[in-house]
């Protein structure tokens, strides 16, 4: 009797809880909403299974009992947690249409009318932050000019190389068999694509033609005792016309005055290479255009190919007493002046230095010179001069390595400057030529003005023309 009264009062308690949670449950749908509801009630059922195992007598002693009250708790622990999430409530202000009352009723035909619409409130565009540029130091932007600018591709290069040295055998063909009389020496190539000082792009070689001269009948006479007074030309000399008379040298055609004639030398070959060489043929063999420039006073073949356009300049060339002389005279009536040619001295010396302390000297002319020749105020500068100062600058500067290129180039500037103040840049090989006297004053001051502006900021000399 006592136990049916327990479980009666138990029953009641448990309808008395059941009805409770039965009027939460059904008013949850109306403030939670289905979801809600949802949960509140998985939750509520874990909870009553839990009170119901708290006021039901244990079974002391009995394993079995306690295993399944053990697995009845991870059950509803599990329930719990399997529940769905209820969604976010949403602020009132990021909704676009006002929140329907639950109390009114609905109008009829109108559930059919129109699906509510759930509006979202607007995602936030996420605020990317980006890091502002860094600054290249000068010594990056210098390498990356050499890195971007001047790297003269190699397929580009060994074609141009190719073609240079197929028309180079064939001029020599020609002289060999039309001038059989002249002995010409072996013609060799040369320039910045070759030693690697100036290059920018594959488009242009010299060729050099040596002129063999018999050192006794022939002889140097210095700039300085000539008419134009400078150093840097010569006057090659017939010597003991009296007891070797004229045609004992083949050269003699090409004297004026006693003088072996540059220009008569070079209006000679320039006939030859405009009107004796069909030039046609021998470039359909190289499968390419090639056509002697004809206005120019300088000896210059034209190349067309279909992946290269190449410019090749032939210098008649006399090497005696250590001396390297071009038929190159100055503008002018002058015509029988040689220029000494410091070039082969240069390139030598700019190596050797840079493999004696593993240097960037090369690097910075090339530099430099891309900079000069690309700058209408500045290409007068670029070649001789540059590599000139650069030798200069070595005497007295013992750190080339290739982490001091900015300083050195900084430093190239102030000297370039200090040099064209004074309008003198004395030659590295001889202290007399002054490779300034053919600038003008005018030149002068346009460059030392630019030049100076860019010690404060060298990379105004960086930027793209």
């Amino acid at each position: 009797m006592a136990e049916f009264t327990r479980q009666r009062g138990k029953r009641q308690e448990d309808s008395g809880l059941g009805s409770v949670l039965d009027l939460l449950l059904a008013n949850a749908r109306l403030v939670l909403g289905v979801s809600g509801a949802a949960v509140l009630a998985i939750a509520t059922l874990a909870v009553k299974r839990l009170i119901d195992r708290a006021t039901s007598p244990r079974d002391e002693g009995d394993p079995k009992a306690e295993q399944k009250t053990l697995e009845e708790s991870w059950q509803d622990l599990a329930l719990i947690k399997a529940a769905p999430k209820p969604p976010r409530k949403q602020r009132r202000e990021d909704l676009s249409e006002p929140l329907l009352s639950p109390a009114r009723p609905a109008a009829p035909g109108e559930a059919h009318a129109a699906q509510p619409r759930v509006c979202f409130a607007p995602l936030e565009t996420p605020q990317v932050i980006s890091s502002p540029p860094r600054c290249l130091t000068l010594q990056e932007k210098l390498l990356s000019h050499y890195s971007s600018r001047l790297a003269v591709p190699e397929k580009q290069a060994s074609l141009a190389l190719q073609l240079a040295r197929s028309i180079c055998a064939q001029l020599q063909n020609f002289l060999r068999s039309k001038c059989p009389e002249l002995p010409f020496g072996s013609l060799f190539l040369s320039g910045p694509l070759l030693d690697g000082l100036e290059a920018l792009t594959a488009d242009h070689v010299h060729l050099m033609l040596p002129v063999v001269l018999d050192a006794a009948l022939w002889s140097l006479i210095p700039g300085e005792d000539t008419v134009v007074r400078n150093p840097q030309y010569w006057m090659i000399k017939r010597t003991d016309l009296e007891y070797f008379s004229r045609g004992c040298s083949p050269w003699d055609r090409f004297i004026v005055g006693q003088y072996l004639s540059s220009n008569a030398l070079n209006e000679t070959l320039h006939k030859m290479l405009v009107a004796s060489i069909n030039w046609p043929a021998i470039g359909s063999l190289l499968g390419s255009v090639i056509h002697p420039v004809m206005a120019s006073q300088d000896l210059k073949l034209e190349v067309k190919h279909d992946q290269v356009e190449l410019s090749i300049t032939l210098f008649p060339v006399v090497e005696m007493e250590d001396k390297v002389l071009l038929a190159a005279p100055p503008e002018g009536l002058v015509e029988n002046l040689w220029l000494e040619s410091f070039y082969r001295a240069e390139v030598l010396k700019v190596k050797e230095l840079d493999a004696g302390d593993s240097g960037a000297r090369q690097h910075c002319l090339r530099i430099l010179n891309s900079i000069c020749k690309s700058h209408p105020a500045l290409h007068k500068l670029s070649g001789s001069p540059l590599t000139h100062l650069v030798l200069h600058l070595s005497a007295t500067s013992s750190d080339w390595a290739e982490e001091s290129l900015a300083d050195r180039f900084q430093q190239v500037l102030e000297e370039l400057v200090g040099y064209l103040e004074k309008g003198v840049l004395p030659s590295y090989f001889n202290h007399k030529i002054n490779l300034f006297c053919e600038l003008l004053e005018e030149e002068i001051d346009e460059m030392g003005f630019m030049l100076y502006r860019a010690i404060s900021e060298p990379e105004l000399l960086l930027k793209e023309k």
